[in-house]
């Protein structure tokens, strides 16, 4: 499986927030959304190839109890399935970051899962195949619900402008089952004053809604950096 990065940092986002963790960075991605942050792991895919055990040996070297497994999207390496079993072996907390467009069959102690938007697609001018490919993809309603009947979750969505917050209800009542706690609204952006700008408006919206604000820490505590 090619791996874009393996470092320790500090959980940004999310209901581990402030968790010491190891973050391993899967390489690839069926997605190719405009706004992307790690367009090393996405448009321009790049890193070594590891086997499963090399990544558990890197993992170890970190003396880290939380695992996060993200990307790119780590869903679609099969190699994740032995990886995460290798993980839980060791008695560390694994989360993966995903998409909600792919399903494997691994063992995983937080689901966070990422639905896109329409606000996400890319210029369909500039990339015309990859935007036919990523509106065909971004929506996959029943791997979602099949990965919230399995795992413990939460959803993270990316907003961008006021409008994006109708889709997100819109999305949210095709899922009415859903625990509502945990879920995040989380602005756009890889500058801290463009967060705070979004966020002027978003965090009393999502109050209002019953949903989690969310703050990209990482941004705040390290800047826009890789290895964060």
């Amino acid at each position: 499986m090619r791996i874009a990065e393996i470092y320790r940092s500090i959980q940004g986002e999310g209901l581990l927030t402030g968790v010491p963790s190891t973050f391993v960075r899967a390489s690839g991605c069926n997605l190719r959304c405009w706004f992307c942050d790690t367009p090393h792991a996405s448009w321009n895919p790049e890193g070594e190839d590891l086997s499963v055990a090399e990544i558990l040996g890197r993992i170890e070297l970190l003396h880290v109890d939380h695992v996060v497994l993200t990307g790119g999207e780590p869903m679609l390496f099969a190699e994740m399935i032995p990886l995460c079993e290798g993980i839980r072996h060791s008695g560390r907390h694994i989360t993966i970051e995903t998409a909600g467009t792919l399903h494997l069959p691994l063992p995983c102690d937080l689901m966070s899962i990422s639905p896109k938007l329409s606000n996400s697609a890319p210029n369909p001018d500039e990339h015309p195949r990859w935007h036919r490919r990523h509106e065909q993809t971004r929506d996959q309603i029943d791997v979602v619900r099949r990965l919230l009947d399995e795992f413990p979750y939460q959803l993270k969505f990316v907003i961008d402008r006021q409008p994006d917050c109708d889709e997100v209800l819109a999305y949210l009542d095709r899922l009415p089952q859903l625990d509502r706690s945990r879920v995040f609204v989380m602005p756009q952006g890889i500058e801290q004053q463009q967060l705070e700008t979004i966020g002027v408006w978003l965090q009393p919206w999502a109050e209002e809604h019953q949903l989690q604000f969310c703050q990209r820490k990482q941004i705040e505590w390290f800047g826009f950096a890789r290895g964060t």
